[in-house]
């Protein structure tokens, strides 16, 4: 793939990407050579399949990289292979990233102005330290700014969380409204006696102390919980996205009804943040009306959407370009009706068509980070 202009005198890089979906990048002479994506560094057959591409690539490719480019995540295999090489390594939060994979697949140039990502996953290593995972950021190659985020919500067990939708729909309806208010008004639903049979003065213990229930404001795990709220995979999901996807897939075409969300701001920060309490009443007061499930998960989808291109028009003064990535943007339901919204409002919309939007597309992102920087002098 040839780089956009500006990258034409680019210096040769490496980038290493994420951890699952594993792919890496080499740019030389202005042009970047992809990966396929690998599968999950965890399994030992595929990082050793990995590490054996990279030493074909650089062959093939007659590859000298200047640099490293890494996730900024301490733990993922990809950034602590980066570290132990002997080259300069540059580190890359995670969304900015997937953003800039956008930004390359649609030949943004590198001294074009800044977009509007939003980008929407599972988790990412915030650029403060704690768990991202629906973020809008106002970037370019050089650098980005988070100018709003998914409402902070407790990953209740740590990575089990992701494992056991169920987990994120009791965290999401505590973080919403607790126990008591929940029992009182929606006591009757048949989640309610599902979620209270689980040890919920452990799980209560955990949020009050935050042991292994990092905050996350991650999109993802919004999905899961409305999916398990449904009853969909609420117990455990076979494989990474199966209750996102399980939830589009019943999605009825014909509803036109959005649930609301609102656009608050976090305490302390002033970020203004997607709340979700609104849509959870409408949500368990349609369970209790006894609303198809395929009607509820259209009201979600279109009412997501909805908050998503409210924010965007709440700083329009500072972009007309949005660019759409991260994995929940593989919902197709999710996608074009964000599109259909952001359009409307007139911004101009980038999206994928090549590159993959989950994590199988972040080495190419972070190569024209890593290279811009470099030029820049930043590094």
């Amino acid at each position: 793939m040839k780089l956009p202009r500006g990258f034409e005198r680019a210096p040769d890089v490496l980038a290493l990407g994420g951890e699952l979906k594993a792919a890496f990048c080499v740019t030389s002479a202005g042009e970047a050579v992809l990966s396929p994506p690998r599968g999950d560094l965890e399994d030992v057959d595929t990082f050793d399949a990995f590490r054996r591409d990279l030493g074909h690539y650089a062959a093939l490719h007659r590859h000298s990289p200047c640099a490293v480019i890494a996730d900024c995540h301490p733990e993922y295999l990809s950034s602590k292979l980066a570290r132990g090489q002997t080259l300069p390594v540059i580190e890359v939060q995670h969304h900015h990233a997937h953003l800039a994979a956008c930004l390359v697949e649609n030949g943004r140039a590198l001294d074009a102005p800044p977009v509007l990502g939003i980008v929407l996953d599972g988790l990412g290593w915030g650029a403060d330290g704690t768990i991202w995972g629906g973020e809008f950021l106002l970037a370019d190659y050089r650098g980005a700014q988070r100018l709003g985020t998914f409402k902070p919500v407790a990953m209740l067990g740590g990575a089990q969380a992701i494992h056991e939708p169920w987990r994120s729909l009791y965290a999401h309806l505590m973080a919403e409204m607790g126990w008591a208010k929940l029992a009182m008004d929606f006591g009757a639903l048949e989640l309610c006696r599902f979620l209270a049979a689980k040890p919920r003065a452990t799980l209560d213990a955990m949020l009050k102390s935050g042991l292994n229930s990092p905050l996350a404001s991650s999109c993802g795990r919004l999905f899961d919980a409305v999916a398990a709220a449904v009853g969909i995979c609420r117990e455990r999901q076979r494989f990474e996205g199966e209750a996102p996807s399980r939830l589009e897939a019943i999605i009825d075409e014909n509803e036109g009804l959005a649930y609301p969300f609102t656009l608050p701001s976090l305490r302390g920060s002033g970020l203004p943040y997607v709340e979700p309490l609104a849509m959870w009443n409408a949500l368990l007061g349609d369970l209790l009306a006894g609303a198809p499930p395929g009607v509820i998960a259209a009201r979600f989808h279109k009412g997501l959407a909805r908050a998503l291109a409210a924010m965007a028009a709440r700083h329009r003064a500072r972009f007309d370009t949005v660019a759409l990535s991260g994995g929940c943007f593989q919902n197709r339901v999710l996608a074009e009706e964000t599109l259909r919204r952001l359009q409307a409002e007139g911004f101009t919309v980038l999206r994928h068509a090549q590159v993959p939007a989950h994590d199988g597309g972040l080495a190419l992102g972070q190569a024209a980070i890593g290279a811009a920087q470099l030029m820049s002098g930043a590094r």
